[in-house]
């Protein structure tokens, strides 16, 4: 029977299935022993097809609904999935999937543990779950551990299976690691977990949350080839921060990392006394977040390349002094030395809870380009908190604001007309959540601007979720726009949120004043 009457077998058992018509496993079966790839691909290839399948259709901590379907399409598809040890590496993310499908992994494959599990049942993980995870222990075939949980008693059990023991072990094939013990208590241990593995083969470790370390001095000489650490640690975790010298030993072990993440919980509170050196020629992404005085503390001691993708600085309980001190001046050196912030830049901020101003500075190559950018992103809290205005520009003297072309802001802000006029190239500009007042982006008729603009290179304004008072506040929008376009000059005007679409003569006077104009409601 040659290929073209077997498609039309095919589409007729379809059409049937479809119709519901007859015994529909029978039917099933017929058109499945028609598919050709059943029985002309070697099992050894039909194996690779259903694992590169199932590695492409995980998501972090998760397994789609019938991701194992395949498994149902005939006799030999099941025969060649049961022989084919990849496909079972990955068990799922709950006690339930581990259940069903342990078992039919040998304990000599690779297995990828993950977890995302919030069940409260102390018997979920039991005794069978602790011997198969044991056993792969025992043989080191654990590629990948990757356990989520809001309660550290659900990943105790979990943690503890995975510890070695004297018989042998030492997860020296474990690549990844990320454990994120929740946020409250109680506490995840796994001082234990690492003094008596030996990660040699570890190139990512992340732990996240209220996590409990004795001594960092076990990572030291185990971690050598990490090119990921997150430490993302709560402050409040009863485990004691590294020293500085333990830390910067970790880093120093570890000259191929390529992200780092240090949160207030590692960061050591020495740094600042410390003379400690250490070089990440290959870094690509930076986020230190904490106490200012820690996080610059341990900036000093890292020898960063001239051009990182990523640098997130988040500081907070601090004064302006230390900001004015520690920030400023490392910011303006930074920016001079990255010749991607050499020419054009994109800002955006927000303030939230009256006292926080985060400030991301973008290279160029973002504003129209799918070419991921460079990322500075700088977020300051002072004690006491001081008007989000008086911080904000604060930060953005970091900036070589003659070279930002796109502004962003995300929240109302009464800010002085020196603060925009200082940045005259701003071709587009996002405001979110403004007041419309008097006066709106214009300049007061009796200062040292009047009869300027604001915004002289602008060609693109967004609006989203403005507030305004009355009808009347319409008028102060036209009016702005008869400002900004009476010299000839065209920009387009893109409103998000509430629009006057029942007042045609205010959207006609819109529509009339700039080149293109869209509206669109939430």
């Amino acid at each position: 029977m040659g290929p073209e009457a077997n498609i039309d077998l095919i589409r007729a058992l379809e059409k049937q299935i479809e119709e519901g018509d007859g015994d529909m496993i029978k039917l099933k079966r017929d058109r499945n022993s028609l598919l050709n790839i059943s029985t002309r691909l070697p099992p050894e290839i039909l194996g690779y097809i259903f694992t590169r399948c199932l590695i492409l259709e995980r998501p972090p901590h998760g397994l789609r609904e019938g991701s194992y379907n395949f498994v149902l399409v005939c006799h030999h598809w099941f025969e060649v999935a049961s022989n084919t040890p990849e496909v079972w590496s990955y068990w799922g993310n709950t006690f339930g999937d581990w259940k069903k499908r342990y078992h039919r992994l040998p304990a000599a494959a690779q297995l990828d543990l993950e977890l995302a599990e919030y069940s409260r049942d102390p018997t979920a993980f039991d005794e069978s779950l602790q011997d198969a995870v044991r056993s792969h222990v025992m043989q080191d075939t654990i590629r990948q551990i990757n356990l989520t949980s809001d309660n550290a008693h659900t990943l105790a059990p979990v943690i503890s299976s995975l510890t070695p023991d004297d018989r042998g072990g030492r997860n020296k094939n474990t690549q990844s690691i990320y454990l994120h013990g929740g946020e409250g208590e109680p506490t995840l241990i796994v001082s234990n977990f690492f003094a008596q593995s030996r990660l040699s083969g570890l190139r990512s470790l992340d732990l996240n949350g209220n996590i409990w370390i004795s001594s960092w001095d076990h990572l030291i000489p185990q971690t050598t080839l990490l090119t990921n650490l997150s430490l993302d640690i709560t402050a409040s975790s009863p485990s004691p921060p590294p020293t500085a010298a333990q830390l910067c030993s970790i880093l120093a072990s570890n000259p191929n990392l390529q992200k780092l993440i240090l949160s207030d919980g590692v960061l050591p509170h020495d740094a600042e006394t410390s003379t400690f050196k250490v070089r990440l020629p290959r870094l690509k992404t930076l986020s230190l977040r904490g106490n200012l005085r820690h996080l610059f503390g341990m900036l000093r001691q890292l020898v960063l390349p001239e051009m990182l993708d990523d640098l997130h600085l988040i500081g907070y309980d601090s004064t302006m002094e230390d900001i004015a001190l520690s920030l400023i001046p490392y910011m303006r050196d930074y920016f001079r030395r990255d010749p991607r912030f050499q020419d054009r830049l994109g800002v955006s901020y927000s303030t939230a809870h009256g006292s926080i101003s985060s400030v991301t500075v973008s290279g160029a190559q973002t504003i129209a380009s799918m070419r991921k950018p460079p990322l500075v992103s700088l977020t300051a809290r002072a004690d006491p908190p001081i008007l989000p205005e008086q911080l904000l520009t604060d930060l953005t003297t970091l900036i070589p604001r003659e070279r930002v072309v796109f502004f962003r802001a995300a929240v109302d802000l009464k800010l002085p007309e020196e603060f925009f006029f200082a940045m005259p190239n701003i071709e587009t500009l996002h405001l979110a959540g403004q007041v419309l007042s008097e006066r709106f982006l214009q300049p007061n008729p009796d200062g040292p601007h009047a009869n300027m603009k604001l915004f002289p290179s602008l060609r693109s304004l967004l609006l989203e979720d403005v507030v305004y008072l009355n009808d009347e506040d319409w008028n102060l929008l036209t009016t702005y726009l008869a400002h900004q376009t009476s010299d000839g000059q065209a920009i387009s005007l893109e409103v998000i949120g509430s629009f006057p679409d029942e007042c045609p003569e205010i959207m006609n006077e819109i529509r009339g004043l700039v080149k293109e104009f869209s509206a669109h409601r939430r």
